[in-house]
């Protein structure tokens, strides 16, 4: 197929073509068509929004998304579909017309079905037109563990037997093991977002005993830094931040909510207990304080401070937040389509988003008048989990109002036009099943519900993005839609092992089980070199014939900077801290009376806390996480997009932050080393994980002498440029050597090698 014939060559044809050609599969000839992988996608993408489940805006009453309607004749005597006989079926006569008032898709949608989707939906009907019921919305069950018997491969636990397997079947074979440095600073990030010390990479290379990597595992598992690693992208999820948005985006305390979720990755508590806590902690029976904080999850979302705004539209559009981030992250369908009327694509109805919605709209919430308002209750004074002994704050929490509030579908989604005539009642999604029975008519109900075997939804939604943190991507490509539109799995059978494996294997619900199996799977453990043969077979790597290289996190970069230069702070949780910044950030986008309106840098140690920790303002978030590719988070993210822009190179080169690390790891290189070659070797190690080779120190050598020239004979300009940072350069060590070592740094700090995690 031509990949290049314009824009209308859609995303649907792009998935078809990568699922079949991947496996081996032609694109057109003998056989039933897999109705789920291959029919679905091409009727979700080219006729559902004329001929699916949305009522308003079907048209000649045809929906193709039942089997019922398709096959059914219209009141003009043609049927759309006649099962075995796609001669007499008019969707194929009208999908092959030439006639462009007949053809389907009509030219004004801007799609086209190409000769390979409609090969597919002709094999389908000649089958019988057999529909199923859409694959994610089947419970999991898990699936055989495939036999591998060939004994090159190497099945190091279950997930890579269905790796292998599905390799097997497209004539590729997994790559070898990863070099152990490589191998090491993989799962160091991974597990850490830190790198490795030299130290620890030493004592790994000198242990060659048995099970050696999975105790650099489980010691990287029990590092309170795993904690910090791991929350990161679920404050993405929960959209955390430290203001409340809007055009006054005033400072709002969300702090002790982000260290329990620290808290919990590192106890590793149980995902249906931190699902439940987030929803509904505050009305289990006696609900611990902690419990209590955790229903911050449900009020990170923006809010407003202006006067003159009105109550009502605001708390609807603060309940309308809250359906859409428990649909996005507990259940990967996208709501906020449903929200004025019926999903264009999925089974989802008004009716839905509005019975989740009255879970939320019932609580003692209220609505500041004015930009002066010091906070929006309920709250809970509380102190950091991490710290219990520590100083306390007021963070706004969830509490369930006395009488629930009466809920109607709102017409076009507006607050002041709610349809009296339908009420909703609460109910999780009517296609994915009825309430618990028993269950309590709340917030209690629904996330008991969500960890239920009932919703067949949490369990993958959970290990695809797991997943995603490990390998780049979901084996469900589109990690926030698990609906019509969204990509069928790589391996369907081991995400649904996956699956079952989380929530009912032998430590149910437990993340840290679950990522383990994971980083000691071989297919985690294996090379990312790239072989043209299997590159060509598989491009995008979909298949995982190698490890993918990826880009380090924002967080990841700044900190690997500040750990390498011996600078980081150690210290666990506490309030946001204010790192450097460029002057008038805040200036610029901030209104006059706001009081995130200037930026005050932190002072000490507070500089060199994690990312993590950084005072996150929604309309002007730190610019270099946001470089790098780091959300706003004003609202839910589940994936973060992958850039590569000049901004970005510029900004690692230059910013203050970087510079300063460079200095400081430029100085203690020349302290803890006597020779130029160890200081080399060293530094080199320190930020990259790797020894260099002997071209590689040739090639730094050679700059060195370089620099050491330039400041040598520019003592002003060494001077200036060690001035970068708050941490002054140490006294005894020559100005122009550090200088020129400096830079030497800066650049070590921005390699390819030190900024790629393979």
């Amino acid at each position: 197929m031509d990949f290049a014939r314009g824009p209308l060559v859609t995303r649907t044809l792009s998935r078809l073509l990568a699922v079949l050609s991947v496996a081996g599969t032609p694109l057109a000839g003998a056989g039933e068509a897999d109705f789920n992988r291959e029919v679905r996608p091409i009727l979700s993408d080219k006729c559902y929004a004329c001929h699916g489940p949305d009522a308003k805006s079907l048209e000649g009453k045809l929906r193709l998304d039942l089997r019922a309607s398709a096959t059914a004749p219209a009141e003009s005597g043609a049927t759309a579909i006649v099962p075995g006989r796609p001669e007499k079926s008019a969707l194929i006569e009208r999908i092959e017309s030439t006639d462009k008032d007949e053809r389907m898709p009509p030219p004004k949608s801007h799609k086209t079905l190409h000769a390979a989707e409609k090969a597919v939906l002709k094999r389908w009907i000649e089958a019988g037109a057999p529909y199923e019921k859409h694959w994610a919305f089947v419970p999991p069950v898990r699936p055989p563990v495939p036999e591998i018997r060939n004994s090159q491969f190497v099945v190091r636990n279950s997930l890579d037997a269905f790796i292998i397997a599905r390799l097997q079947r497209a004539d590729l074979a997994p790559a070898p093991e990863a070099e152990r440095e490589r191998l090491l600073r993989r799962v160091t990030f991974d597990l850490t977002g830190l790198p490795p010390t030299p130290e620890e990479l030493d004592a790994f290379l000198a242990d060659q005993q048995p099970g050696a990597y999975e105790r650099q595992v489980d010691r990287l598992l029990a590092s309170p830094r795993y904690g910090e690693r791991m929350a990161v992208r679920w404050l993405d999820v929960a959209r955390y931040g430290d203001t409340n948005g809007y055009l006054h985006d005033v400072k709002r305390t969300g702090w002790p909510w982000r260290d329990w979720v620290i808290k919990s990755f590192n106890d590793d508590l149980p995902f249906d207990r931190f699902v439940i806590e987030q929803v509904a902690g505050d009305l289990l029976p006696e609900a611990t304080p902690e419990q209590v904080l955790a229903t911050a999850f449900c009020r990170n979302h923006l809010i407003t401070a202006e006067g003159g705004t009105i109550a009502a539209e605001y708390l609807n559009e603060y309940a309308a937040d809250r359906v859409q981030t428990v649909g996005t992250a507990f259940l990967g369908l996208t709501f906020n389509c449903c929200r004025c009327h019926d999903h264009k694509f999925d089974p989802l109805k008004q009716e839905d988003f509005y019975g989740l919605q009255a879970y939320f709209n019932s609580i003692t919430e209220k609505h500041a008048e004015n930009n002066k308002a010091p906070a929006y209750p309920p709250l809970i004074e509380t102190a950091s989990p991490l710290a219990p002994a520590g100083p306390k704050a007021k963070v706004m929490v969830m509490q369930e109002a006395a009488t629930p509030t009466p809920t109607f579908v709102l017409s076009r989604g507006q607050y002041d036009l709610p349809d009296k005539k339908r009420p909703v009642s609460r109910r999780p999604p009517e296609v994915l099943g009825a309430p618990l029975p028993g269950a309590p008519e709340n917030r209690l109900g629904l996330a008991r519900w969500l960890v239920s075997p009932q919703n067949p939804l949490l369990a993958r939604v959970t290990v695809n993005r797991l997943w995603q943190q490990f390998f780049g991507a979901g084996l469900v490509r589109s990690v926030d839609d698990f609906g019509m539109q969204g990509d069928y799995p790589t391996h369907p059978e081991l995400l649904d092992w996956l699956a079952v494996e989380f929530r009912d294997g032998p430590k149910p619900w437990s993340v840290r089980h679950l990522v383990r199996q994971i980083v000691t799977s071989a297919t985690y453990r294996q090379s990312s070199r790239i072989v043209a043969e299997v590159a060509a077979k598989d491009p995008e790597n979909r298949l995982l014939a190698r490890f993918p290289r990826q880009r380090l996190s924002a967080e990841e970069i700044r900190d690997q900077a500040i750990f390498a230069a011996g600078l980081l702070s150690e210290e666990l949780g506490g309030e946001p801290v204010f790192p450097y910044q460029p002057p008038g950030f805040w200036e610029e986008r901030a209104n006059g009376s706001s009081n995130t309106r200037v930026y005050k840098r932190s002072d000490s140690r507070a500089l060199y806390r994690r990312s993590l920790y950084t005072f996150w303002k929604r309309t002007a978030p730190p610019p270099l996480m946001t470089i790098f590719d780091a959300p706003d988070r004003t609202a839910c993210v589940v994936r973060r997009t992958a850039t590569n822009t000049p901004l970005q190179a510029l900004a690692a080169l230059n910013e203050e932050q970087g510079l300063e690390s460079a200095k400081l790891l430029a100085a203690r290189t020349l302290t803890e080393n006597a020779t130029t070659p160890a200081r080399l070797t060293s530094m080199y190690r320190r930020v990259t994980g790797r020894t260099p080779a002997e071209a590689d120190l040739g090639t730094l050598s050679r700059g060195l002498d370089t620099l050491l020239a330039r400041y040598r004979a520019a003592p002003d300009d060494a001077a200036a440029l060690l001035r970068q940072g708050a941490t002054p350069a140490p006294a005894e060590l020559a100005a122009a050597d550090l200088a020129a070592w400096m830079l030497l740094a800066n650049t070590m700090l921005n390699l390819d090698a030190t900024l790629v995690r393979d």
